[in-house]
């Protein structure tokens, strides 16, 4: 029986990994560690720094690979990612199967947690053979966003809404809540809003070393969000980011 442990290990701090999530790392067989081009090496050393800090099991192999790349320019969105995620699909099983076979535990250290925006359960349902799956919760960007800034996410009684940059951009202010919480943003979506009324918390590279935050009234704050943004990006060639927004 082939099982795939999908660990959440926070957002950049190897201090938010949970001695769930240690448990399981040292019980692996294989961790699989992905590869995201140069620009994004930072992710893989992180995970490759938690293993050093936390691995003890000397029979546990770590296989590094590389994944496929969406290109992101397909006229069909939804399709232009799930044949993506094949892809990656079929990349998970032929390592898995290069170096442990159809038997054991394998493991991916999975960036926040697998339940919130992102893609690692999706695809481990695509596996040939299919594991059974378990998932170790981790702590989310939203979580650390709000410890950075000592902000309830929540107000008394309140409903909040998590978003991503492009639905914000393309539907405007979702109706019903007067608190967003917005992920995933490949630009600045705060921009095509009114903002008047509004307030932000934003940040980039969470729990990392070089975790920046800022926040403000929209209208006064979000220009130099921008200016923060394009800069840091331009140092480090990527970036990884969200906010909170709240009419006030």
């Amino acid at each position: 029986m082939l099982t795939l442990s999908l660990i959440g290990i926070g957002c950049g701090d190897p201090g938010q990994v949970t001695l769930a999530a240690i448990r399981t790392i040292n019980a692996a067989d294989l961790i699989l560690i992905p590869r995201k081009g140069t620009a994004k090496s930072d992710l893989a050393e992180l995970r490759r720094t938690i293993c050093a800090d936390v691995l003890t099991n000397a029979r546990t192999q770590i296989v590094e690979l590389d994944l496929p790349v969406r290109d992101g320019g397909e006229a069909d969105y939804r399709k232009g990612v799930d044949d993506w995620h094949d892809a990656v699909g079929v990349t998970w099983s032929q390592t898995i199967a290069a170096h442990l076979g159809s038997t054991g535990r394998v493991a991916l250290l999975v960036w926040g947690d697998p339940s919130l925006f992102d893609s690692s359960l999706r695809i481990a349902r695509r596996l040939d053979p299919l594991p059974s799956i378990e998932v170790i919760p981790g702590i989310t960007s939203i979580q650390t966003l709000c410890a950075a800034h000592a902000l309830p996410l929540t107000d008394i009684g309140e409903p909040f809404l998590v978003t991503t940059g492009r639905r914000l951009r393309e539907d405007g202010w979702p109706a019903g809540t007067e608190t967003v919480v917005v992920m995933l943003d490949g630009g600045t979506a705060f921009q095509s809003l009114d903002p008047k009324g509004l307030h932000i918390w934003w940040g980039a590279y969470l729990g990392m070393s070089d975790q920046i935050v800022m926040s403000g009234e929209l209208a006064e704050v979000g220009p130099r969000i921008v200016a923060a943004r394009k800069a840091a990006r331009e140092r480090r060639g990527w970036i990884m980011d969200s906010y909170i927004l709240k009419r006030r």
